[in-house]
């Protein structure tokens, strides 16, 4: 998931601003998209499942018209559901005004707080942990003086990974959790609008100069007075970025915690060549967020780079896709071979990370079929162990294949030659000259930085959804 906002103090186009913010961001969500424009404190708001070029149509555009302060999300699924019904951002109409909510992230504790809301009379429409803050948030600004007000209140009982953005008839407001979970960053157009986002391409995307990061448990306000910030649950938790982030999820031209996503992947393939090197013709990467590693891989080792396969670039991450069946489908699609590269090779594939094992399985047949003689797979994220409850789709060990498999199990069953994985004491090294204060690897090592929720797979709401197949 991604969030993007953007306030300024003229009323100009900020829809198409937001769309450019968050085609830049469709790598970390493509189930789902929605923006909605504040126009003197009026929201028009459009939002549904579909790639962002594919939502967003000109007379969309036209609907939504100009304003000065637009709020858009991509949304990456993590529950059972499916549609526009968990589309966000989300809006809320209640008595002291407006509200607006997107997020990135997962709550550990989301099921707990919407049972305490639904005894209190709260109506839920969806099973989207954006609602659930958003309930928080409107609950405390009945007493808090201002909205900013009501959102660090809220977050005293928020807990797990979440990056915000809320936006009010005349403020937007940017948060993230105590531990910093996921990034989020903003900037400053030319013009003097200020941009916010998850990450620092999307600020590139529309023109703007990325000032900061802002800080685990920071509250940034914006508005036509200016910036401020409100620090009250700043340094009370060492820092947990989730390094998946570095190793996978952001894009490669990125800058987190002035560290480059590039040359992070770069040194892990570098890492990845010096702990398991073996003799080879070629380097081979997995578009996208494995060519960055197999570069590193190549320059360390000595063996040439080459390119050996060819992403179509109109289908969106296989990973994050919706259901087993959808993303083996779209791999199908997705990557094609150029024998001229792999043909009679002894080929090395480095890809980012090895999850339920059937996509590389099916890429490793690929290349075997354009005729590669050996295939030696390196990976450069650490075995994956453990359930993910910060975001990430692995909400159990049963779909992890290195719970179940040994490595030599798992080269065997992929149909490689030798398999090597990323070392976990490398994990908190590839980020070098970060200012980041520590790392979240908890998918490889178990050391969860919260308490883990106890019904985390699905809660009462998916459970009939699904059992209707909505």
């Amino acid at each position: 998931m991604s969030v993007f906002g953007i306030i300024g103090q003229e009323t100009t186009n900020v829809a198409s601003t937001t769309y450019y913010g968050l085609y830049a961001l469709q790598h970390r969500g493509q189930e789902s998209c929605g923006i909605v424009v504040n126009d003197d404190g009026i929201f028009r708001t459009h939002k549904d499942t579909g790639l962002v070029n594919d939502v967003f149509t000109p007379a969309i555009f036209e609907a939504l018209g100009n304003g000065n302060m637009a709020l858009g999300h991509v949304r990456y699924g993590t529950m059972k559901t499916k549609g526009r019904v968990n589309a966000e951002p989300i809006v809320v109409n209640h008595i002291k005004g407006n509200l607006a909510v997107a997020y990135n992230g997962n709550l550990v504790n989301a099921q707990e707080l919407r049972e305490e809301l639904e005894l209190q009379g709260s109506i839920f429409h969806t099973s989207s942990d954006a609602e659930v803050i958003s309930y928080v948030i409107t609950k405390e600004r009945l007493n808090a003086p201002s909205i900013e007000e009501a959102l660090n209140r809220a977050m005293n009982k928020l807990k797990g990974a979440y990056s915000i953005i809320v936006m009010s008839p005349q403020k937007l407001i940017a948060a993230r959790d105590e531990l910093g979970m996921h990034p989020l960053c903003y900037g400053q157009r030319s013009d003097g609008e200020y941009v916010i986002a998850s990450e620092s391409c999307a600020l590139d995307a529309v023109g703007a100069t990325v000032i900061r990061d802002i800080a685990p448990g920071e509250i940034m306000i914006f508005s036509k007075d200016g910036i401020r910030t409100i620090t009250d649950h700043c340094n009370k938790a060492e820092e947990k970025l989730c390094v998946f982030e570095y190793l996978y999820t952001a894009r490669p031209d990125s800058v987190i915690g002035d560290c480059s996503v590039h040359s992070a992947r770069k040194k892990a393939g570098a890492f990845l060549a010096k702990t398991h090197p073996v003799e080879a013709d070629v380097v081979v990467g997995v578009p996208d967020s494995g060519l960055d590693a197999a570069l590193g891989y190549a320059e360390e080792s000595g063996i040439p780079y080459g390119i050996g396969l060819l992403k179509n670039k109109y289908i969106g991450r296989t990973f994050i896709a919706p259901g087993q069946n959808v993303r083996e489908d779209k791999v199908k699609i997705k990557l094609n071979p150029v024998s001229a590269t792999v043909k009679g090779k002894r080929v090395v594939l480095v890809d980012d990370s090895i999850v339920r094992g059937t996509t590389c399985a099916r890429i490793i047949k690929l290349l075997r079929d354009a005729g590669a003689t050996e295939i030696h797979m390196r990976s450069s994220a650490p075995p994956f162990l453990n359930p993910c409850y910060y975001g990430t789709d692995i909400d159990s060990k049963d779909a992890l294949i290195a719970c179940n498999h040994t490595i030599d199990e798992i080269a065997k069953i992929i149909g490689v030659d030798s398999l090597g994985y990323l070392n976990i004491e490398d994990v908190f090294k590839i980020a070098e000259g970060s200012k980041c204060k520590g790392y979240c690897a908890a998918c490889f090592d178990g050391k969860y930085p919260t308490q883990i929720p106890q019904n985390s797979y699905e809660n009462k709401f998916d459970k009939k959804i699904s059992e209707k197949g909505e």
